[in-house]
Order: C-alpha cells, then structure tokens, then sequence
C-alpha cells in the first residue's frame, strides 16, 4: 500500500472541498490514486459537497458578538450562495456556532477553527441546504482601556465594531451605525496609505491635465482633489449621518472621546461574481 502524505489529502481537499478525515479515507482505500480517491468520494454522502464547494458563495450573514465589560468584541462574516439560504435557520445556527468559537477561542485564523470541527459542520449544512457555504473571515478586538461598541444593520448584511477611549454607549453605537452608513477607509487622513493616495494623484492628474491649464494649476487642482477624497474616506472628517452639521471629529471632542480603530464588514463585498447567460447555462447543462 502507498504512503499517504500530508500534501496527498490537502490536494484532494482541495480539489474537492471534503473534509480531511474523509480525504484521507478515500486515499487510503483506494491506495493513494487520486483520481480514484475522487470518484470514490463523488460516489458517496460528499457529492453533493464536493459538486458545491467550487461555486461562488458571496451572500450570507454578518454577526457580532461584544463582551460584558465592553473589552472584547468579535465580527465574523459567513457566506452561502442565495439570500434564501442566507434565511434559512440552520445557516443562522452554523453562523452563531461559528460567532461562539471564534469570540471563545479569540482566534481569526479560519483554517484552524475548520480543523478544530467547524468543518464537519459545514459540510453537514451543505449537504442539508444544497449550498456552498464559507467561513469568510473574522475579526476579533481586545481592549486594556476603552471599550467596543457594535451596530449590525437589520438585514444582518452590514456590520460595524468600533473601539473608543472615552465617551459612552450612546455616542459608541452611533459612530458604529455611522461607520455602517458611510465606509470609511481610515480613522483619520494622515493613516491613508502612500499607495492609496498616489493611485488617487495619477488619477486626478490625468484628468486635470485634460484642462489644459498650466502645470503649476493643475498642481493645486490635484493637491484640492486628493485633500478632498482623503477627507471623505477619512471617519473623523466626515459629517455625521445623523447631523450632517456636525463633523464626526466635533461630536467625539463634546463627548471628551477619540477612535481607537474600527472595521467594517459587508457581506460579499469584493467577491467577483460572474453572471452567465441564462439560456447559456441551460444549454452547457443540457451539453449543447
């Protein structure tokens, strides 16, 4: 009988989405052939996994889960392939089993809470509901001083945690729905990166030299537009959603607080999803 390495199973997992308990079983029986090991796996429970698990899963849920002292904080991201399976209880379930092991172990590295038994659960739900679903990433923030504050959107689409020295629970919740409402990229404009603000200068470069103005003109017409864009990404300079007369920088300084960091999750946002052709798709599937 053939040795069964390490590299062996994680290429079959790979190739098949299955569990590694199951890939290594299948190698095994079938003396470490490959090919043989995944027709044996389409042949049993896992097909309907593995026939998943290359499809695209970019909607689901979002969740959040704080601590009682306001210390520690979690956001986590879970995907499936529909808004109806998004709805369904059993995804809701796996994605609250999901929030519980992550804030319990105060781990974001995904791969090991897989290991750990997650995916055995995952697989289960696919089997269930029929959709691929992914444990996207999650977020997890401890506090010595300060605390988190959390807002999720009511569809549980959109979510915001956001760490402050000073202030209160009000002023907390409202930054998190701001930061919800308006994506900002950075707490201030001096943390945006050099690369983000040099992609923005070449942009506006070339379409102020379009002008025709003088060089030093469209100099001062990019250093305008760049102080612009930085502040519109920047949470501190923004208006506040709530009253657009007032600068979120203003309403943190009447409360004596200042913003530690913040993150926001949105689910899918930056998956591509490719959009095929209806009657194309009917016709691969009927190999026309």
């Amino acid at each position: 009988m053939s040795a069964i390495s390490a590299a062996m199973v994680k290429e079959l997992r790979e190739r098949t989405g299955l569990g590694m308990m199951d890939c290594k079983k299948a190698l095994t029986e079938c003396d470490g052939d490959m090919e043989k090991a995944i027709e044996s796996l389409r042949k049993s429970s896992g097909l309907k996994a593995a026939k998943k698990a290359g499809r695209v899963a970019s909607d689901g849920l979002v969740r959040i889960q704080l601590s009682d002292d306001g210390r520690k904080a979690v956001l986590v991201e879970v995907n499936c392939e529909t808004d109806f399976a998004a709805r369904d209880d059993n995804f809701i379930g796996f994605v609250n089993l999901t929030l519980g092991k992550v804030f319990d172990s105060g781990s974001t590295d995904i791969q090991a809470l897989m290991d750990a038994g997650l995916e055995a659960e995952r697989e289960a739900l696919v089997q269930k509901i029929g959709e691929n679903i992914s444990v996207r990433r999650a977020e997890v923030i401890n506090l010595e001083e300060g605390a988190v504050y959390g807002y999720i959107h009511t569809d549980s689409k959109k979510a915001a945690l956001v760490a402050l020295k000073g202030g209160d629970a009000e002023l907390g919740k409202d930054i998190a729905m701001h930061v919800v409402a308006t994506s900002p990229q950075v707490v201030r404009a001096e943390e945006a990166s050099e690369e983000l603000i040099a992609k923005e200068k070449e942009i506006y470069t070339a379409q102020a030299a379009e002008s025709g103005k003088p060089a030093d003109i469209v100099e001062k017409m990019v250093e305008g537009r760049v102080k612009k864009f930085l502040a519109e990404i920047s949470l501190v300079d923004q208006p506040f959603v709530k009253d657009p007369d007032t600068k979120i920088a203003a309403l943190l300084k009447a409360k004596g607080a200042e913003v530690i960091r913040f993150v926001r999750y949105e689910v899918g946002e930056g998956i591509e999803v490719q959009t095929e052709d209806f009657a194309e798709e009917v016709r691969k599937q009927l190999g026309g």
